[in-house]
């Protein structure tokens, strides 16, 4: 999606972005021991939010059955990782693509267990590949030799479970943002607009809340404090509005026009999503992992969803949505909206569920 403009009235009120986390990318490899399923029946039709209902049911209904799942945007299906040919029954009696792959999503946190316990290092990043059926391990540039070397063994230790990626980035916050928010010590912006206790509230980043509490629009008027922080750990804020602003369920689409939001949903591996931020303004993406981990020099972020959109300083705790639906808040990227890049996501249905509010 092209770069486009924002309008003034709606520097504030709109819903985009917050401080940037410039990060390191991940680099996705298909895997070698995965096949699909041999005669398989010509799999339903489904739109990325059809999709993640049925994967969720899924793999609740095969259990230990089930290694991920991911969304085939190109022939709009579902794809799901399966362990033996009864699970890939089940799967395809549900209209869904089945996929025998070599390891079970306990294998893989399992992984991630070790990766935590004996990998946690500043610089590190690592995120479950549904599609290469590994986890995948970033270090970013400020990993040393000796980290790197260490690094090395530990995924050597895990076999074919992980594999081990490079990136020239680095994992950096920057406070900045989408439509412009600021307080003292630094500029972010909204997130999505919410509603609590039938009061009117919006989520941003929790980097940006954890740094500021008090919260004025673009002419310097307070509209907002912070009613709850979250930051490492997960990454998310809650903000009260203190001051009669319009705050209404939208995201800034920086062309002068904005795209409503009725609810919030989950994401899937191969969603098309959409975000929004002050730097980059409106870009286009899919997202490529699920409960992503990001040590961060300031802690470490779990359960973040990766996403191939670019990201530059100031677009951070920007809106990524699809269509309607509010899907998650910028915590981090990598490269550039010129060359590429990563950018993770806050999932907004665990935002929303920590502090009980609703999308509106």
């Amino acid at each position: 999606m092209k770069h486009r403009r924002i309008s003034g009235r709606r520097a504030a009120v709109a819903g985009a972005g917050i401080a940037a986390l410039i990060v390191a990318g991940l680099t996705l490899q298909n895997a070698n021991a995965s096949e699909p399923v041999k005669s398989a029946p010509q799999a339903r039709v489904l739109s990325a939010p059809a999709a993640g209902n049925l994967a969720s049911t899924l793999l609740s209904r095969l259990g230990s059955g089930a290694a991920g799942s991911y969304y085939d945007a190109r022939a709009r299906s579902l794809v799901v990782n399966v362990l033996d040919r009864s699970a890939a029954r089940t799967v395809e009696a549900a209209g869904a693509r089945a996929r025998l792959v070599a390891h079970s999503l306990a294998q893989l946190d399992g992984a991630r267990s070790t990766l935590k316990k004996d990998a946690t290092i500043a610089g590190t990043s690592w995120a479950t590949d549904p599609v290469s059926n590994k986890v995948v391990v970033t270090a970013d540039r400020t990993v040393s030799r000796a980290e790197w070397a260490k690094l090395g063994k530990v995924v050597q230790g895990l076999g074919g479970r992980a594999e081990l990626t490079r990136s020239k980035g680095e994992f950096k916050p920057f406070i900045a943002g989408g439509d412009a928010i600021s307080g003292s010590g630094g500029r972010c912006s909204l997130g999505f607009n919410v509603v609590k206790g039938g009061q009117p509230y919006f989520l941003t980043a929790g980097h940006c809340t954890s740094a500021i509490s008090t919260w004025s629009d673009s002419s310097g008027k307070e509209i907002g404090q912070n009613a709850e922080s979250h930051f490492p750990g997960t990454d998310f804020g809650l903000v009260k509005y203190t001051a009669d602003a319009d705050h209404p369920s939208e995201v800034d689409l920086y062309d002068g026009s904005t795209q409503k939001i009725t609810g919030a949903a989950e994401a899937t591996v191969g969603m098309k999503v959409t975000r929004s931020g002050s730097t980059t303004h409106v870009h286009d993406g899919t997202v490529t992992g699920l409960n992503a981990t990001v040590n961060y020099q300031e802690g470490t972020v779990s359960g973040l969803i990766q996403t191939d959109v670019c990201a530059e300083p100031g677009d951070s705790g920007g809106s990524l949505f699809s269509g309607s639906d509010a899907i998650g808040l910028t915590s981090g990227g990598s490269g550039d909206c010129t060359s590429g890049g990563e950018t993770f996501f806050q999932p907004v249905t665990a935002a929303l569920s920590a502090t009980g509010a609703q999308i509106g």
